[in-house]
């Protein structure tokens, strides 16, 4: 049988939503087809195995895979093919995985960090490569790509932390002037909103830029837009398909933290979205073009704001590991559209199988 490895934790803001991924992965993946192994990346980033997954409740997140410290791992690759090696100094234990489905999200997770490091060990792992995942974390160069690409985007500004405490009078001089609020100051390479402000009047302009700073050294300031949040999911390598479009409707100020994960009260999910046949079908294919254009393969989520006075669509950012939980909008626009959870989880591994064997046979030699 197949031994999964399921990648979770991580240095990164999002480490607990990772823990709630992951425990849905592991119940979804069939053990008469996988053996599961789950390897937890704790804060330190320091990596650790258990080849017998626990899943544990959670008074936030419901139902969490249990992250244990279980010794000092090396991760080790050309050991036995194309296979992830794991070895526990501690007690000379040695775990290998055929596969890595990686539940993981933010900083040094969905960035192409982790993807790099798969890809020097040559092992098949599921979600975007290393320059997909490091283009879809960046949203500054997903911006400037899915504009080159005559994709609508919404109007911002980049902020990098050196100008900003070189001048950061003159700097939020250019931005009073670029923009009225309401606005969105945002890291530029987080996820899940984390360290993102919504601006109500221009003297909230410098502690939101210096809260975002804490997250990233580069940050965005965005035009606010009346806007209803549509999402839509697409799959595929070379030839990837489109979910129903979703819709998000959140309770808070904005779809923070908190109202993701924090307040079962904070959003309402609705789904398919409310829209006329044309406007979905405009969604899913300019889902797809944003996917291609960022050099996606195996998943992403992809998010909207569908402009409540003019109408406009614009792309908004790719997800490219967005949350896995049960009622996670991935796998329920998935759920509506034919495709229910562990069939879904089936198709990226082999997925992942497939882009694997295809870099396999790209010549390394002369």
């Amino acid at each position: 049988m197949l031994r999964v490895g399921v990648l979770y934790g991580g240095r990164s803001g999002e480490h607990d939503v990772s823990l709630c991924s992951a425990a849905s992965v592991v119940s979804a993946l069939d053990p008469r087809k996988y053996v599961v192994v789950a390897i937890g990346i704790d804060r330190a980033g320091r990596w650790h195995v258990q080849e017998k997954p626990v899943i544990v409740e959670d008074r936030d997140f419901g139902r969490v895979l249990k992250l244990e410290k279980t010794g000092t791992w090396l991760v080790n690759h050309f050991e036995d093919g194309n296979k992830l090696v794991l070895y526990n100094i501690d007690n000379k234990k040695k775990v290998t995985v055929d596969i890595v489905f990686p539940a993981v999200h933010g900083t040094y997770c969905e960035d192409g960090t982790l993807q790099g490091l798969l890809e020097l060990a040559m092992v098949p792992y599921v979600g975007a490569d290393s320059i997909g995942s490091s283009i879809g974390i960046d949203k500054d160069v997903s911006k400037r790509l899915l504009r080159d690409s005559g994709i609508p985007v919404v109007p911002w500004e980049t902020i990098a932390r050196e100008d900003w405490y070189r001048d950061p009078r003159g700097m939020e001089a250019i931005i009073k002037k670029k923009f009225s609020p309401p606005l969105f100051v945002k890291p530029a390479r987080t996820g899940s909103s984390v360290g993102i402000t919504k601006v109500k009047n221009q003297g909230e302009i410098a502690d939101a830029i210096r809260f975002a700073f804490q997250y990233d050294t580069k940050l965005l300031v965005e035009e606010g837009v009346s806007a209803r949040e549509i999402e839509c999911s697409v799959l595929g390598n070379d030839d990837p398909i489109a979910s129903v479009p979703g819709e998000v409707i959140p309770h808070h100020e904005f779809y923070s933290y908190e109202s993701k994960y924090i307040d079962p009260h904070g959003a309402e999910l609705a789904i398919p979205a409310s829209l006329d046949a044309a406007v979905a079908d405009v969604i899913r294919r300019t889902a797809v073009q944003g996917y291609r254009a960022l050099c996606c393969s195996g998943m992403a989520r992809v998010d909207f704001f569908l402009d409540t006075k003019t109408g406009g669509l614009y792309l908004n950012e790719i997800n490219t590991l967005p949350g896995f939980t049960n009622i996670s909008m991935y796998p329920k626009l998935w759920e509506h559209s034919g495709v229910q959870y562990p069939e879904l989880v089936d198709r990226l591994l082999e997925l992942a199988l497939e882009r694997h064997r295809a870099k396999m046979k790209i010549r390394t030699d002369r």
